[in-house]
């Protein structure tokens, strides 16, 4: 690469940048499952760890018949706290956005406000805080999201599936290079 701004860049610059870019785009699953990985290591005071708990979640997607990219937005869907605890939500949500459906995407990004029914009152918060998106198509399916799954996935004795389980799934989905 010959220039040191943008501007400057030819055709051929160009044409080598983007060639360069394919391998580290077909990598973007294996990046995924190794943020999962480290979630492994945090439990933040519950009684799994956040892996487990991203785990437990698919698996009751999965076996409550979800569709494959919501499947893997139940187990990306804390992946975020890899970056920060409190902005988590959203942060998972626009890694996962160009790769699937728009109602998985918005599941994710509002997930803590639907999560929020079942201990936000404990924190002097509004528990009711998922009314705001009551008039979204894509509520009822937030509602079980959250309700039966996400909330659900604490469990140290449930037969959760292992992350080996959801590879395939997660090479499916991150592997088609998508640009947004």
């Amino acid at each position: 690469m010959a220039f040191t701004r943008m501007d400057q860049g030819s055709v051929e610059d160009w044409m080598v940048i983007a060639q360069e870019s394919v391998p580290y785009q077909e990598q973007v699953a294996d990046r995924m499952l190794a943020m999962l990985r480290t979630l492994d290591g945090f439990a933040g005071g519950f009684g799994v760890s956040q892996l487990t708990h991203a785990l437990q979640t698919a698996t009751l997607a999965e076996r409550g018949g979800a569709p494959d990219d919501l499947v893997v937005g139940a187990l990306c869907h804390d992946v975020g706290k890899v970056v920060s605890l409190a902005n988590h939500p959203a942060i998972a949500a626009e890694i996962i956005r160009p790769y699937v459906s728009e109602e998985t995407y918005q599941i994710v990004r509002t997930h803590q406000d639907f999560q929020g029914r079942h201990y936000y009152a404990y924190l002097g918060k509004d528990p009711e805080m998922r009314n705001v998106h009551k008039d979204e198509p894509w509520y009822a399916a937030a509602e079980r999201f959250t309700d039966e799954w996400d909330q659900a996935a604490f469990d140290p004795d449930y037969d959760t599936l292992p992350l080996e389980h959801f590879e395939p799934l997660v090479r499916k989905v991150f592997g088609e290079v998508k640009i947004a």
